[in-house]
């Protein structure tokens, strides 16, 4: 590829850096569609017909087609097959559809989460085009109209998920919390509920996710029942703020769960009733109770936290005291699970981006469209979610087994055999 550069360094589409970028990611998208369809071919040589010939062939390329890349617009010119092989079941003609670059695709994934970004930032969807073309050097398949499209659709798939069947789905354990996004909500104090869950086998889940109050019992009694109607069964463990009305709602639909208090969220709560100089000491105090090797070493050091801190700061002790077997709820599950329910570290970490890329955001807007948004962004996420420690575990705490400092307690005639 030739380019003509100016005196200052840009081309005629842009920066040559950004040419040579996106001259490069061409040609390893090109090659990387080559190979797929070699080793496609490769793999059905030994398909022939009654002439001998082979029944899967390449066939020329695909007229070519732009599509918008994170390194800018790419124009791609896939290679096409002729697969005359027929389907025994449908009777109908099989066709290669290729993994890296499907039919329909005219973006990447990529481009797709960073639209949802955009409108949480503040930007109505006519400002997307301008804002993407000067970054991406193309506003190629990005038009004000299809935009549109995709936040309709967006809608429509978060409402899809809050009506789906939860009958099939397992949730052995979730964690609850009130997300504050300072997005187009119906009034400032307004938060996203959220609801995350393990399956049986040990994956992580979005469960539920709606706008509320996050104190308001009754937000999240909503939400729970809705869940409940739906199918979900009552989970085993519920980890989430102390603070939250959760619990009582939890109390109401799934009594028999039983909840952990989130750490994290409680270290704060004690910080801020200690002054600052003794902070320091007290979190490291606290951490000596969440990392206790079991429940009997954390207690004791439950203890030595009264003892030290009692006098002087009562308040901060009360809040660990009165809430100890919540906060050490975790001690009856597998020791490979603790790290996973002390906190509801899963929920936060996944809101974090979210969190710092959106702003407040002026005048009116479509609380509908700022949900989907964040949806959108959280089932992007869902998909590098990893599954809890031993998953294979969670089974069994499903089927009612027993643990002691972690470990599964055989059953009297098991041991016996």
């Amino acid at each position: 590829m030739l380019s003509v550069v100016n005196v200052d360094g840009t081309t005629g589409t842009g920066s040559l850096i950004d040419d040579i970028v996106r001259e490069g990611a061409r040609r390893m998208l090109a090659a990387a569609l080559e190979a797929e369809v070699n080793a496609y071919i490769a793999e059905l040589a030994d398909q022939r017909d009654e002439r001998g010939r082979r029944m899967v062939v390449r066939n020329g390329y695909h007229q070519p087609r732009k599509v918008t890349t994170a390194a800018g617009a790419v124009e791609v010119k896939a290679p096409r097959v002729n697969d005359r092989r027929v389907d025994e079941a449908t009777g109908e003609r099989m066709r290669f559809s290729s993994a890296i670059l499907p039919p329909w695709c005219r973006k990447s994934p990529k481009i797709s989460e960073v639209l949802p970004l955009l409108y949480l930032h503040g930007l109505s969807s006519g400002d997307f085009v301008p804002a993407l073309e000067q970054f991406l050097g193309s506003s190629a398949g990005l038009s004000a109209a299809t935009v549109t499209r995709l936040t309709q659709q967006w809608q429509a798939d978060h409402q899809a998920f809050g009506e789906r069947d939860l009958s099939a789905s397992d949730y052995v354990y979730v964690w609850a919390d009130g997300i504050h996004l300072r997005i187009r909500l119906r009034e400032a104090k307004s938060c996203v509920l959220v609801l995350m869950g393990v399956r049986a086998d040990g994956t992580k889940e979005l469960i539920a996710m709606s706008d509320g109050y996050r104190e308001s019992a009754d937000s999240w009694a909503d939400l729970l029942r809705d869940c409940a109607r739906r199918g979900m069964r009552a989970p085993v463990l519920a980890v989430g703020d102390g603070a939250l009305g959760f619990w009582k709602a939890l109390a109401q639909v799934f009594p028999a769960t039983r909840h952990q208090r989130c750490w994290v969220h409680k270290i704060a709560n004690v910080a801020n009733a200690l002054p600052k100089s003794a902070q320091p000491g007290a979190k490291k105090a606290l951490q000596e109770i969440y990392n206790a090797e079991d429940r009997e070493h954390a207690l004791k050091a439950v203890a030595a936290f009264a003892k030290t801190y009692g006098a002087k700061f009562p308040k901060a002790v009360k809040k660990i005291t009165d809430d100890t077997d919540e906060l050490l709820a975790f001690y009856d599950f597998p020791a490979e699970h603790w790290i996973h329910l002390r906190t509801t570290n899963p929920i936060e970490s996944t809101f974090a981006t979210v969190r710092l890329r959106t702003k407040v955001t002026k005048g009116a807007g479509s609380a509908a469209a700022a949900l989907a948004m964040v949806f959108k962004l959280v089932e992007s996420a869902q998909a590098r979610w990893r599954a809890v420690n031993a998953p294979h575990l969670v089974t069994l705490v499903r089927a009612g087994a027993r643990f002691e400092r972690g470990q599964l307690v055989e059953r009297p005639e098991a041991t016996a055999a």
